[in-house]
C-alpha cells in the first residue's frame, strides 16, 4: 500500500496528549497499523484530486444517525480500537437481537459524549454500574462506532444458527489465501466486528469495553487491535501522513465528500445484493507486519524503488511534486504504485482507513509493528481480491512485509433514527 490514501483529523478543543495517549500502543491489545504496505492500499488513489472533504467540525461529536454508518467516509481520527467478536454457542437469535438493540443505544450515547445506561456512578451501589467510567469527563473526541457482520454469523460449521444463511450477501466471500500469507487463526475472522475510531485512545477503548460488557454471555472478543497514526485520509487537502516505513501514505484516496466516487466504489447499491446491505459497504481488515529491521538497512534507492515514489517529497518517479499524476512506465514494474494504481487495474478503487500499530517485540528483539489495513468497497470480489492477488504475486514490497491477520465483514447501512438498531434490516 503506497501513499495513495489520506485523511485528516482534528483534535477537539480542550483535549490533551496525556496518559490516555499511550494506551493505543501499550501492551494491552493489538494495534491497528496503517502503513501503506504491501496490500491494496495504493489502489485507492485518484489521479485527479477530488474536492476536499469538509474539515472535521470544531464540535467533538460525529452524528451517529444517518444514511450510512459513520466511520467509513468520516474524516479519519487519530486512534483506533478494533474488535472482532464471536457469538457464543449458547446465544439464540432472540438474545443476539436483544444485544444489538442495547449496543445501538450505547453507541448512540457514547458517540454523543454521554454515559451508557444509568452511568458510571448510579444511585444504587448494590449492582455494577452500566458504564465502565474511564471516559468520565472526556469529550466525545469524534468517536465513531462502525459494525460489521462476518461470514460466521450467517453459517458456521454448516450450522445456520440464527436463520440468516439465505441472507448472506454473495459479496461476503471467504477470502482466498493469497501468496505469502501467514495468517494467525487467532487473529483472523470473527462473527461481528466493531471499529471504534476517536481522537483520544481512552475514548475508543472505553467504547469497545462497554460493548463487550453489554454483550457478555452473548458474544466474546476473538481478537482486537489498537491503532495510532492514521496512514490514510478522506480529506485530500490535509498533510499526507507517513507510514512506519517513513513514506507518505494516502496521496490519493477517495474523498469523504466525493459522493460520485463513493457511490461507484464504496456504497452497495440497490440490486448489488440483499436489500439490507443497500447503503452499506464491505470491510476487509488485514494485519500486515513490517519487517522494519530489514527495511531500515535497505538503501534509500531500494526503498524508493519499492514504492515508486521519492521518500522526501513523495513525488512519483519522473515527477517533481507529490500530487503530480504518476507515469507508471517511469517506475520499476514491480513497485507498489505501478502495480496498485487504478490505471493499472481497470480503474478499481477502495477507500482505506489504515492505522499504524506496534505491539512490543516478538521475543527475538524485533519490533512487532506494521499496518492495520482497513479497506471499504462496494464489492470485495471486484476490488480487494483482484488487487491483492496482483500485489501478492509480484509486489517488491513483499520483501519487507507479511500479512498475518485477515477478516471480512458486511457493514450495513446506517441507523437512520432513534428506535432503529444495528442489523434491524438483516434480522427483520
Amino acid at each position: 500500500m503506497d501513499a495513495e490514501n489520506e485523511q485528516q483529523h482534528q483534535t477537539p478543543a480542550g483535549s490533551s496528549v496525556s496518559r490516555r495517549a499511550v494506551i493505543g500502543w501499550a501492551g494491552a491489545g493489538v494495534a491497528l497499523g496503517a502503513a501503506a504496505v504491501g496490500s491494496v492500499a495504493a489502489a485507492t488513489r485518484q489521479d485527479d484530486r477530488a474536492p476536499a472533504a469538509a474539515a472535521a467540525p470544531a464540535a467533538a461529536e460525529v452524528p451517529f444517525y444517518g444514511e450510512h454508518q459513520a466511520g467509513i467516509a468520516t474524516p479519519v481520527q487519530d486512534r483506533l480500537h478494533f474488535a472482532a467478536f464471536d457469538v457464543s454457542e449458547r446465544a439464540t437469535r432472540e438474545s443476539l437481537v436483544k444485544m444489538l438493540k442495547e449496543w445501538t443505544k450505547a453507541a448512540a450515547a457514547m458517540t454523543g459524549g454521554r454515559e451508557v445506561g444509568t452511568g458510571a456512578v448510579p444511585s444504587s451501589a448494590e449492582a455494577p454500574p452500566d458504564d465502565t467510567g474511564e471516559a468520565l469527563g472526556l469529550p466525545a473526541s469524534r468517536l465513531t462506532l462502525t459494525i460489521g457482520f462476518g461470514p460466521g454469523l450467517f453459517e458456521k460449521d454448516g450450522n445456520d444458527r440464527f436463520g440468516l444463511k439465505a441472507r448472506r450477501p454473495e459479496a461476503l466471500v471467504d477470502l482466498p489465501t493469497f501468496k505469502g500469507d501467514k495468517l494467525d487463526p487467532q487473529r483472523s475472522g470473527g462473527d461481528i466486528c466493531i471499529q471504534a475510531c476517536a481522537d483520544d485512545p481512552q475514548v475508543a477503548v472505553h467504547a469497545i469495553r462497554n460493548l463487550a460488557r453489554i454483550g457478555m454471555g452473548t458474544v466474546s472478543i476473538r481478537w482486537s487491535q489498537l491503532g495510532f497514526g492514521k496512514t490514510s485520509s478522506t480529506t485530500p487537502d490535509a498533510q499526507t501522513p507517513r507510514n512506519l516505513m517513513g513514506f507518505k501514505d494516502g496521496t490519493h484516496n477517495i474523498a469523504g465528500n466525493d459522493e460520485g466516487t463513493l457511490g461507484a466504489h464504496v456504497w452497495a447499491a440497490p440490486g448489488d445484493g440483499p436489500d439490507w446491505m443497500t447503503g452499506g459497504s464491505y470491510l476487509v481488515a488485514r494485519r500486515i507486519r513490517m519487517h522494519v529491521e530489514t527495511w531500515d538497512r535497505a538503501p534509500l534507492k531500494d526503498q524508493e524503488d519499492t514504492f515508486g515514489r521519492t521518500k522526501g517529497e513523495g513525488a512519483p518517479y519522473g515527477k517533481a511534486k507529490e500530487f503530480d499524476a504518476p507515469d507508471l512506465a517511469a517506475m520499476p514494474a514491480n513497485s507498489h504504485v505501478a502495480l496498485a494504481h487504478p490505471d493499472a487495474n481497470g480503474g478499481l478503487m477502495i477507500l482505506r482507513r489504515g492505522f499504524s500499530y506496534t505491539d512490543g517485540t516478538d521475543g527475538l528483539g524485533r519490533l512487532d509493528a506494521g499496518l492495520f489495513f482497513l479497506a471499504y468497497q462496494r464489492d470485495t470480489r471486484k476490488a480487494f481480491v483482484p488487487l491483492q492477488q496482483r500485489l501478492a504475486g509480484s509486489d517488491k514490497l513483499n520483501e519487507y512485509i507479511q500479512h498475518v491477520g485477515s477478516a471480512h465483514f458486511a457493514c450495513p447501512a446506517g441507523v437512520r433514527k432513534p428506535g432503529e438498531w444495528w442489523g434491524q434490516a438483516l434480522f427483520g
